[in-house]
């Protein structure tokens, strides 16, 4: 079968398109015929080295992919061969088919396309982790979302209109901050062109926002501190900028904060239930229209290095996503 393939660390001109043996899968597990893989940014740096986990040569990147249940273990339940789905699988989605484990696997509503499904699970599933679960966000609650038009920050803009919050999005250009505006964003900062430490403090009449999304790290980090309500909880998300930053001890103090780390892709073997029930919701708000995925651009599989490289340059809003078959 055709696969994207990372024979050694690099950036996408190392990735190479090759042809692999077909999984096999044991008891628990399913084998997927992959329609389509979405892109991380994690996938960014796994190919690189740069992520907790890497995986030995050769492999095929993708955190996520949706496609057709080829075949099921024998202790498989919950889908059948011909079901339509989603799948976590760490790894490996961006190839002709893949075997994952059962309970990272979800049939998908019949109104969503595989290109939407393959983008859907990790940016919407962060998010909604994030804010339901990790930072316990309240109807009327003020929340500040990083990074607003990306491909994980568009879905806490849209997440937390959904449970009541008033939103404040930030992004580098007036383009993107009308994608957040059209996503439900409340309040839009452009922080090329002022403080949003400072315009936050304005909108709230200085109290600061009760929860922060920060996917960028960083600089944001640090300024996000000094912008957020007293018991006010600060998500991290992920560190786009490249800094990991350091919490002084200090401010988490004298304000009560919280600084509530995510690494969403461990609920798939630490606490998978949480997974699924939030998949579960957001499949549902879905198919209910109470959410609209942003996919920017779908490359075919031969152009894979071509999406790899505009995520890397922040060329891109919402989410890219790999079309493998």
């Amino acid at each position: 079968m055709r696969a994207l393939l990372c024979t050694e660390w690099g950036g996408p001109e190392k990735l190479t398109i090759g042809n692999v043996p077909a999984p096999s899968i044991g008891p628990t597990q399913v084998r997927i015929g992959v329609r389509a893989c979405g892109l991380n940014f994690a996938d960014t740096l796994m190919i690189q080295g740069l992520y907790q986990e890497k995986p030995p040569f050769p492999f095929s990147p993708g955190l996520e992919a949706a496609g057709e249940v080829l075949e099921v273990g024998a202790a498989v339940t919950h889908v059948q061969p011909g079901d339509r789905v989603a799948a976590i699988c760490g790894h490996g989605g961006m190839a002709q088919e893949i075997a994952v484990e059962a309970n990272t696997v979800l049939p998908i509503p019949a109104a969503m396309d595989y290109e939407t499904a393959a983008g859907f699970a990790v940016a919407y599933g962060t998010s909604h982790i994030a804010l339901a679960h990790r930072a316990n966000l309240q109807a009327g609650e003020v929340l500040l979302v990083h990074g607003a038009a990306g491909g994980v920050g568009l879905t806490a803009v849209q997440i937390g209109k959904l449970m009541g919050a008033t939103v404040i999005a930030t992004a580098s250009t007036l383009q993107k901050l009308a994608l957040a505006q059209r996503a439900g964003a409340d309040h839009l900062i452009n922080y090329s062109e002022t403080s949003f430490r400072e315009r936050v403090r304005e909108i709230t009449n200085g109290r600061g926002a009760d929860v922060i999304f920060d996917p960028v790290g960083g600089d944001v980090f640090s300024e996000s501190l000094r912008c957020i309500n007293w018991e006010g909880r600060l998500l991290v998300i992920g560190f786009a900028s490249g800094q990991i930053p350091q919490a002084p001890a200090n401010l988490l103090l004298v304000k009560n904060i919280s600084v509530v780390g995510l690494y969403w892709g461990a609920y798939a073997t630490r606490n998978p239930q949480v997974l699924r029930a939030s998949l579960s919701t957001l499949f549902d708000w879905y198919a209910a229209g109470k959410l609209t995925p942003h996919i920017s651009q779908v490359y075919p599989l031969s152009e894979a290095a071509s999406a790899f490289h505009s995520l890397m340059q922040r060329q891109s809003t919402g989410k890219l996503v790999i079309r493998v078959q």
